[in-house]
């Protein structure tokens, strides 16, 4: 710990040490509102209507009885809904998904697409509105189903290349003592975050003010601009408290719909989307279907490894799940080939959804790796650490700092693992078979360029502006006792404002980048104004400014392999009379960077670990194959863990700070639910000597294998 001096009071520096939210008793009494509470004068409510069929043509809209009815003051559709600009590429270099940008055409692209909005004066007037409205279709046939052979499926990069290949992997596998040659898949899962969809727009003085529930402001702001053609500084966008993004909370139909409603309108309109809703228009992670195929010597060192991914995606829309990508920073071979396949489908567009990519890919090479330790007699853990890679496997570039062998080992110590018999469907307790299992996880630690304006003010105290996004994460703690580290003052002088496109650019709340992006504008800014309040400058009434901006920083940061790293421990108990699974206990250690609030950090690791028992156990997204909508789209047909499923549940880390960052941070967002439900599964393997391939495993997928009595099986 640093310690700082101001005035004559030596502070111990706080990043590092636990702090309850700075927010936290807002919330809790009820104080801080989120975006579908903020009132406003004269506000109008707008209620989307989606499409009933899979595919086809709107024939027609009913639209004449609909404005008969009580309050209802217009229904946008593609007839005469503004026009907007789709052409430009937006974050991370990214199009944006047309199902965003509403009433442009008659074409349905599947089951959910919206055709309408119907704005009333109240919110109960409109959505009897639009549950009234007939629209007719020319239904068309569709394919929802995705499968291993489709015939459109095909490579796609996304947010990295679609392949990578070095060396023979057939003369690899051939040449080695053990082959591991498997399909796994995951199925359909939504993010289903506690607080839906909801935006405000209006105009103000010909500005337009969006309240918005966003992972990032000026993205939101920028994304808006480019649709409607104003110049950015034309559109403020503000989004204060969030309740859970989890990479959903991007552009949406509810904002555009909203816009331009208010634009028709000229009063405030404000559109939430509804918990059904949400499971057509706030995206979800595609179900992937994954080959992987690994080759190793006696020894149990990797001669050949093959990881193929693919995930389906929309017509209109090419979202990749870059499921392979993990298998890139994770393990090497002299054989080394990894793909990202897509398959555009009738379905609404997939999204990131927390770790995207790591999650399902984790759970096919973590579940890999764990059989060819089985067909090799090799530990599970001597096997992954025998196959730890100096440099990245793909790039061949210097990792910033690897210490997935720390976390192993401790983890290892903690969990107990070394009494562990390996033999599987050994362990009873009562009618229970007991199962330990581990799997390693990784994710990348990026940071985006990001600005921050910090004053320190005549009180005495320092103000600090950045379009931040705490989606529930606690990043406004962690920036509070960032910024008072990097001011060398106590935290109660700190006052943090975000979540305003007016503070300027910064990155959004994804990828784990988040903190880390916004830590660094924020201790630059706080650096220079601390060396101008060094030259005895007196404070005027307005304060004194600095306004920060790390692009150029990052541009020049040497190019390395950035991932926070960690170890996945459970043990599980399986009833094979009922197929019930139960998990025990889980230990999650982590590599994850320097930990600014271990309070809120711990939160954020916890709750991604039960995210995993939760993929592993229970999630999954039935499609129709008649209609090609969803099986009971809502929170009581798509099941989630709950405190019940849950036993003991720890997580904790070692000493990583990242050398390159100003305060050491890497991130710790995604990395809980990496690996997590592979060491579920594989722990499930070991109890009952039965392999899990297809998540979720449910009792009756358990009940249909093969008894544990009659040795190792698949399922």
């Amino acid at each position: 710990m640093t310690t700082a001096t101001t005035g004559r009071t030596a502070l111990r520096g706080v990043v590092g040490t636990a702090h309850t939210r700075v927010e936290g008793r807002d919330k809790v009494t009820g104080a801080a509102r989120y975006a579908g509470e903020i009132p406003f004068a004269d506000l109008a409510h707008g209620w989307l209507v989606l499409s009933t069929v899979a595919r086809g043509r709107i024939r027609s809209l009913d639209t004449e009885a609909v404005h008969a009815m009580p309050g209802v003051l217009t229904v946008l559709h593609h007839g005469n809904a503004p026009r907007v600009d789709t052409d430009y590429v937006g974050l991370l270099g990214i199009p944006p998904d047309p199902t965003a940008a509403v009433f442009q055409q008659d074409r349905v692209h599947h089951v959910g697409w919206p055709v309408a909005l119907v704005v009333a004066e109240t919110s109960e007037q409109a959505r009897e509105a639009a549950e009234a409205l007939v629209v007719a279709y020319d239904e068309e046939p569709h394919d929802t189903t995705l499968t291993a052979d489709h015939p459109g499926a095909h490579p796609a990069g996304g947010v990295m290349p679609g392949e990578t290949a070095k060396g023979d992997l057939a003369a690899g596998l051939a040449a080695s003592a053990f082959v591991v040659d498997e399909e796994y898949t995951t199925p359909e899962e939504h993010h289903s975050m506690m607080e839906p969809h909801a935006a405000t727009a209006r105009w103000d003085g010909g500005r337009l003010e969006v309240v918005d529930s966003n992972q990032g402001t000026t993205w939101i702001q920028t994304e808006l601009a480019s649709l409607f053609s104003l110049d950015a500084s034309a559109v403020r966008v503000r989004s204060e408290h969030i309740g859970g993004g989890f990479g959903s909370k991007g552009l949406r139909a509810h904002q555009v719909a909203a816009v331009m409603a208010a634009t028709e309108l000229q009063r405030p309109v404000r559109v939430v989307m509804t918990r059904r809703q949400m499971f057509s228009l706030a995206g979800y992670r595609s179900p992937t279907v994954q080959r992987v195929r690994l080759g190793a010597d006696a020894d149990g060192r990797l001669r050949a490894l093959e990881h193929r991914s693919l995930n389906q995606t929309s017509t209109v829309y090419e979202f990749v799940e870059p499921g392979a990508g993990v298998a890139r920073v994770m393990y090497d071979a002299e054989a080394h080939h990894t793909a990202n396949e897509v398959a555009p489908l009738d379905v609404p567009s997939p999204t990131f959804m927390r770790a995207p990519g790591e999650a399902p890919g984790s759970f096919a090479i973590e579940s890999a790796l764990d059989e060819l330790a089985e067909r090799g007699g090799i530990d599970p853990i001597a096997l992954r650490l025998r196959n730890e890679p100096e440099v990245g496997p793909v790039s061949g570039l210097p990792f910033s700092s690897r210490n997935l062998d720390a976390c192993f080992r401790e983890g290892a110590r903690r969990f107990g693992w070394a009494g562990r018999d390996p033999r599987p469907g050994v362990r009873r307790d009562g009618r229970w078979l007991l199962g330990t299992g581990t799997a390693a996880a990784s994710f990348h630690s990026g940071a985006g360029p990001s600005t921050a304006v910090v004053t320190a003010e005549a009180d005495g105290g320092f103000t600090v502006r950045i379009a931040a996004a705490d989606i529930g994460t606690g990043a406004r703690t962690a920036l509070t006792l960032v910024a008072a580290d990097a001011l060398e003052v106590a935290p109660d002088r700190v006052r943090v404002r975000i979540g305003d496109s007016d503070f300027g650019p910064a990155m959004i709340a994804g990828g784990s980048m988040g903190t880390r992006s916004w830590a660094w504008a924020i201790t630059e800014a706080a650096r220079e104004l601390r060396e101008r309040l060094a030259l005895g400058t007196t404070i005027p009434p307005e304060g004194i400014t600095v306004r920060s901006d790390t692009t150029a920083l990052l541009g020049a940061l040497a190019q390395k392999e950035r991932h926070s790293f960690g170890a996945q421990f459970a043990e599980v108990a399986v009833d094979t009379a009922t197929g019930e699974v139960r998990v025990r206990r889980m230990l999650g250690i982590f590599a994850a960077g320097r930990i600014v609030n271990p309070l809120t950090a711990r939160n954020q690791l916890v709750g991604g670990m039960v995210w995993g028992i939760s993929m592993a156990l229970h999630e999954e997204a039935v499609r129709d194959r008649t209609s090609g909508g969803l099986y009971a789209p809502d929170l009581a047909g798509y099941h989630v863990a709950t405190n019940a499923d849950v036993g003991d549940i720890q997580a904790d880390w070692v000493d990583d700070p990242d050398p390159d960052d100003p305060v050491g941070i890497k991130g710790v967002g995604e990395i809980g639910i990496v690996g997590a439900a592979a060491a579920v599964a594989n722990a499930v393997w070991h109890a009952t000597g039965v392999r899990h391939r297809n998540l979720p495993i449910r009792p009756d997928r358990v009940l249909s294998a093969v008894p544990a009595s009659s040795g190792a099986a698949d399922a």
